[in-house]
């Protein structure tokens, strides 16, 4: 009999090659009542929504395999109230490390700490997994809905409204990048016919800029560089704010005794090494990660963004598509699934007949609101890990241990953390 660490990673294997296999190659179908541009975490989980209420839905992704870069790691308590609807939560759960507790810590010493057991009835915690296995998890629950849903390796190029359907149509994708991004060669040779079309193919939307929706954005100057390393802390399930007057350093528990570091750094570091990455985490918190475990290195920027409209005409925009938050509080994921969960109804009653204006014109207002309050929580994140002047972080870090001392201003941070 397998040890149950082989039986999980048998489990594992088995539902990333039942995701990816029967979709590579597939030709998207002709015809069907929703197309979903993008096949990331957001774009797949709306699939399965619709999928599951009977919806014929095709998902397009141009990428031939899901990325190995994995980025996004937290889920919120709202989102698994969400991905419960889709069936995957007790997979999801069972996999991922609950965080119950936050603490906040400089030069060694214990600043504040943060409850998120009364953020949420349910599910009393944020969870964090890799983005790769989230991915994998929710192609598999589509393949099981529908195996031919998920088309990969094909790249939306035209879109045409004729008002009561909407026409896609575009090529085979080659020349994969060290992105994941992928280009497209030779003429069309696929097309889709759709009563609605969905983009939820990031904050670069391709589909986006084919209808010409104006979508502000910004760059922010704040820079990062993340890796994840064996968790030699010690510190379990906790996340840890490191608040030093160099910038702040994130830590977070992933699976399978791995942390997650996260350092604000003063320039952005492309040609960053794992050891400049622990080098940086040493110095600033005292705890040096063995640079030979990394198995994930990352320098990145930060932007924000929102569209102008989420909807045109027959296609809505979700996820980054929509709008764009910085990852820091991780809830650009989470903020996409939101979105789908909200707007799955909304289709499923048009396409019945039903009259949805007023919906989606709420729908389009709720979370054109959300996304603006996650992009001020994200760069209140941000402005709390900047660098400090020793003196002024010791006054801002006793200030910010007498507010979270008092139980209402805790559960209050907890909740806003957890995008309650």
């Amino acid at each position: 009999m397998a040890k149950p660490a082989d039986a999980l990673a048998v489990r594992r294997e088995a539902v990333t090659a039942q995701a990816q296999s029967p979709a590579v190659g597939a030709v998207p179908r002709p015809e069907t009542d929703v197309a979903v541009v993008g096949g990331g975490p957001v774009g797949v989980f709306l699939g399965v929504l619709l999928a599951q209420a009977g919806v014929s839905v095709q998902v397009l992704e141009q990428r031939l395999e899901r990325s190995a870069h994995s980025r996004a790691i937290g889920i919120h308590p709202p989102s698994l109230d969400a991905l419960a609807a889709a069936g995957v939560d007790e997979t999801i759960t069972g996999e991922g490390v609950q965080i119950r507790r936050g603490e906040a810590r400089s030069k060694g010493q214990h600043v504040a700490a943060l409850d998120f057991s009364a953020a949420s009835e349910r599910f009393p915690y944020v969870l964090t997994l890799p983005q790769l296995r989230t991915e994998a998890i929710l192609e598999a629950r589509l393949h099981e809905l529908d195996p031919g849903a998920l088309v990969r390796g094909v790249k939306v190029t035209d879109l045409h409204d004729d008002g009561g359907r909407v026409r896609i149509s575009g090529g085979r994708t080659s020349n994969r990048g060290a992105d994941g991004s992928s280009g497209t060669g030779g003429p069309e040779d696929f097309g889709v016919s759709a009563r609605i079309i969905v983009a939820a193919d990031g904050a670069r939307s391709g589909l986006r800029q084919l209808l010409g929706t104006p979508c502000w954005t910004r760059a922010l100057r704040d820079t990062y560089l993340m890796g994840d390393f064996a968790d030699s802390t010690g510190d379990g399930s906790v996340a840890v704010l490191y608040l030093e007057s160099g910038g702040i350093v994130e830590s977070f528990p992933l699976p399978g005794g791995i942390r997650r570091w996260v350092a604000h750094t003063d320039q952005l570091m492309p040609g960053a090494t794992a050891a400049d990455l622990a080098r940086t985490i040493g110095e600033r918190t005292g705890i040096s990660p063995d640079p030979a475990s990394n198995t994930m290195l990352s320098a990145f920027t930060v932007r924000t963004g929102l569209v102008r409209n989420l909807v045109r005409g027959r296609t809505v925009l979700i996820g980054d598509a929509a709008h764009e938050v910085s990852p820091i509080g991780g809830q650009g994921m989470n903020l996409g699934w939101l979105d789908a969960a909200a707007l799955a109804p909304i289709i499923t009653a048009s396409l019945g007949g039903g009259d949805v204006g007023t919906s989606l014109a709420a729908y389009e207002r709720e979370r054109r609101r959300a996304a603006r309050v996650a992009s001020v929580q994200a760069q209140l994140n941000m402005a709390l890990g900047r660098p400090l002047a020793p003196r002024l972080l010791a006054a801002r870090n006793a200030g910010l241990a007498r507010i979270l001392r008092a139980p209402a201003a805790g559960n209050l941070v907890a909740r806003r953390f957890t995008m309650q």
